[in-house]
């Protein structure tokens, strides 16, 4: 089952099993372009528990998914504007309502909790948005780019929110055989990341796959969202 409308200019999808009902997790995805419906297809095939997925695409995604500013990688590529904390304004006080009140007036259901995930820069945007709001238990972050420039010093001094629960992390094992001296930190820095929040008390993990950045992408997603949900 999907729904699909647009808030803010972000196209928000609901994806959920037939005939659910209940309280169920909620999963707040954001996609690069509009695979939200792969990844849920491909969390049913390896035995998710059930839950609602809320994939949003149509995003501004090198600005609204970076905390700060921060130069382009290469001369092909873009800034950083580092809009997230404008976006998560939109995610919690516009985006977040609405998918609530179609879940309890169409589908009839409530929330259990509600997690984030993302992956590449949505999956450091997953892990950022725990730092501004109590509104995430669970957070998947496949092939993060932890490489972000002062994102590990962020984590090293600010605390997350004591709601989060439990941390999925994941990389290729290529992921930081490249040229670019900045993405080659992004193995270290998550592994570093997954060790400060584990020290904690939050359940992590970190799983590594056969591959680069670019391999297997929605069932390295998949696979954290089924963690998280376990």
């Amino acid at each position: 089952m999907i729904k699909e409308f647009e808030i803010e200019g972000k196209v928000v999808s609901v994806y959920s099993k037939e005939n659910c009902l209940g309280e169920l997790p909620v999963v707040i995805l954001h996609t690069y372009g509009n695979e939200g419906k792969e990844v849920f297809e491909k969390c049913i095939e390896l035995g998710c528990e059930n839950f609602i997925l809320v994939s949003i695409s149509n995003l501004d995604w090198n600005n609204d998914m970076s905390p700060w500013f921060a130069l382009k990688l290469n001369e092909h590529g873009k800034d950083f504007l580092g809009k997230a904390d404008e976006y998560i304004e939109v995610l919690l006080n516009k985006i977040i309502p609405s998918v609530e009140k179609y879940l309890k007036d169409d589908l009839k259901i409530s929330v259990k909790y509600y997690g984030i995930a993302g992956y590449s820069l949505a999956g450091l945007f997953a892990v950022y948005s725990g730092y501004k709001t109590e509104m995430f238990k669970r957070i998947a972050s496949a092939s993060g780019s932890f490489w972000f420039p002062k994102f590990i010093d962020f984590v090293k001094e600010n605390k997350i929110s004591s709601n989060v629960e439990k941390i999925y992390f994941s990389l290729g094992n290529k992921e930081s055989k490249v040229r670019n001296e900045v993405m080659k930190t992004v193995e270290n820095n998550t592994k570093e990341i997954e060790k400060i929040y584990s020290s904690y008390g939050i359940k992590t993990i970190y799983e590594e796959n056969q591959g680069n950045h670019f391999k297997d992408g929605t069932l390295r997603m998949a696979k954290g969202i089924k963690w998280i949900l376990e």
